[in-house]
C-alpha cells in the first residue's frame, strides 16, 4: 500500500518545526536564581553564570517633603550641647537618578534570559512574602 509523500512531508515538517519551536522558547523566559560569590546559579540550570547582566532603572527621583531629626556634629564631633535637632526636606526632583541592585552572595533574584538563552539579566531581587 502507497503511503501519501505529501502527508508524510507534512508530518515531518509539522515534528520538525514543533521541535525547534520549543528549543527556542526553552531558552526564553524568567527564572528565579541565587546570586553567588563568583556569579549567579539559576534554578533551573546547573551551571552558574559568571558574566550576567544586572538591570539598571534610570529616571526621575521625587522625594516628598519630610522631616528628619538627629544630633548636630562640628569637625567630626559632637556639638557640646549634644541635642537633638529637626531638619525639614522639601519635596524636590532628582533628574538623571538611576536604582541599581546592590546584590550580595545568597540573595535570591528573579532573571530573564535573553538572546536565545545566551544572556541572562537579573531583573530584581526576591524576598518572601510573609516577611
Amino acid at each position: 500500500m502507497n503511503k501519501d509523500p505529501y502527508g508524510q512531508l507534512a508530518s515531518a515538517l509539522y515534528s520538525s518545526v514543533g521541535k525547534h519551536t520549543r528549543q527556542a522558547l526553552g531558552g526564553v523566559g524568567a527564572v528565579l536564581g541565587t546570586i553567588t560569590g563568583t556569579g549567579l546559579k539559576l534554578d533551573d540550570f546547573k551551571h552558574e553564570f559568571q558574566d550576567y547582566l544586572v538591570a539598571e532603572l534610570p529616571g526621575l527621583l521625587s522625594v516628598p517633603s519630610h522631616m528628619e531629626t538627629g544630633t548636630m556634629m562640628q569637625s567630626g564631633q559632637l556639638n557640646w550641647e549634644n541635642k537633638q535637632t529637626s531638619f525639614n526636606f522639601d519635596e524636590t526632583e532628582i533628574e538623571d537618578a538611576r536604582l541599581s541592585l546592590a546584590l550580595k552572595p545568597g540573595d535570591r533574584v528573579l532573571a530573564v534570559r535573553v538572546n536565545g538563552g545566551n544572556d541572562v539579566v537579573v531583573v530584581c531581587k526576591v524576598v518572601s512574602g510573609h516577611g
